[in-house]
């Protein structure tokens, strides 16, 4: 197996380990039949913490590191890295504009037809923001860079125990059985090996597309925080708790990255 088969091979295991933590969430459903307004915005906070600090030092700044290795100016490196955020930030918004979801929120009453389909949009935001997750682990690994990766995949990993356990609830408060919520909500999760697939594939085939690729993964997962995450946490009077999960979510991711990178 060659170096290319190598990143490839890990960014899809990395994301494919990330992408089943949601199972643990999932297995939530088990025990918990409904989630509290402040638990859920607490745990969504925490996630979107993690996915903050991630972005920043295992995505952002390798990314500009490894545009200055490849000769760029320091100037021009911090530009590319940004330029590759706001395009991956403009992809996801577009993809959102067009295709219907709804915000975050496991307390969607299961009576009537309406309220079945909010639960179904909002299961469909989970999985769409779950592939961009699974892509940043993915070029996480890019240049082989194991200990990068796999903070990436501990990280998002962490973060997607809530989700799970949010869609698995809302699932089963819609009327559904617990093992339908409980596979669904693991079905949620496992579209990210093929983001990580896809990522890991882009860069390992050429190298100068890792900056914009790091700030693409960056800028889409920034964009999940700030139009999804924050204004659902922050709009039921829980913001003061959303605001000390979120950063007691960015502290552990910050930790992982620093001791294993």
């Amino acid at each position: 197996m060659n170096i290319t088969n190598d990143v490839v091979w890990l960014g899809f295991l990395g994301s494919l380990v990330a992408g089943s933590m949601t199972i643990l969430g999932a297995a939530g459903v088990w025990f918990v039949r409904q989630l509290s307004e402040s638990l859920e915005d607490t745990l969504l906070s925490a996630a979107a913490g993690v996915m903050l600090a991630a972005s920043v030092f295992s995505l952002l700044l390798p990314g500009i590191e490894h545009a200055g290795s490849l000769g760029h100016s320091d100037s021009t490196s911090v530009l590319i890295v940004l330029a590759g955020m706001m395009l991956g930030a403009t992809l996801l918004a577009v993809i959102y504009r067009y295709t219907p979801h709804e915000y975050f929120n496991s307390q969607l009453p299961g009576a009537n037809p309406q309220a079945l389909k909010r639960i179904w949009l909002f299961v469909l935001a989970i999985t769409l923001h779950n592939f961009p997750e699974g892509m940043a682990v993915g070029v996480g690994y890019a240049r082989g860079d194991i200990q990068n990766g796999l903070a990436l995949t501990l990280g998002i990993g962490l973060q997607n125990i809530p989700e799970g356990l949010a869609v698995a609830v809302a699932v089963l408060a819609a009327g559904y059985t617990r093992i339908f919520a409980f596979l669904t909500a693991t079905a949620s999760g496992l579209i990210e090996p093929l983001g990580g697939l896809l990522g890991a594939t882009l860069v390992s085939f050429s190298l100068p597309l890792l900056p914009w690729v790091l700030g693409g993964a960056a800028g889409a997962m920034l964009y999940i925080i700030s139009n999804e995450i924050i204004p659902q946490t922050h709009s039921r009077g829980h913001a003061s708790a959303a605001t000390f999960s979120l950063l007691g979510g960015f502290s552990i991711m910050t930790y992982l990255d620093i001791v294993l990178g």
